[in-house]
């Protein structure tokens, strides 16, 4: 598989997921990370390479290991349930964060 234009690097990856914004050379990249097809998934992807590390941790607190189980399951459940419902309005967040048209969503999904 080839590189898209303006794909950033590990580092910016890293970056991109927890939130901050990348510059102006990587806004193609970003561009096809919020808008081609698979957006969906991508998001829910980046959310579940930022929340493991947060599920390990919450995993070695001390208690029994099925409540340190259940902390885990409801953590990663109830913050996987919230990105997935609201996908459309952090796209929009993160298109208008790189200052793109962020009413892209509403204007090519108007049943959403």
């Amino acid at each position: 598989m080839t590189r898209l234009a303006g794909d950033p690097g590990p580092w910016r990856h890293v970056r991109y997921a927890l939130g901050f914004r990348l510059p102006a050379d990587n806004h193609d990249w970003v561009w096809h990370d919020l808008t081609d097809a698979g957006w969906r998934g991508r998001i829910l992807a980046r959310h579940l390479a930022v929340m493991t590390p947060v599920c390990v941790v919450l995993a070695l607190l001390p208690g029994e290991w099925w409540i340190r189980f259940l902390v885990v399951v409801l953590a990663l459940g109830a913050s996987t349930f919230v990105v997935a419902i609201s996908a459309g309005d952090l796209r929009a967040s993160r298109l208008h964060q790189h200052g793109m048209p962020d009413d892209f969503a509403r204007r090519s999904h108007p049943d959403e």
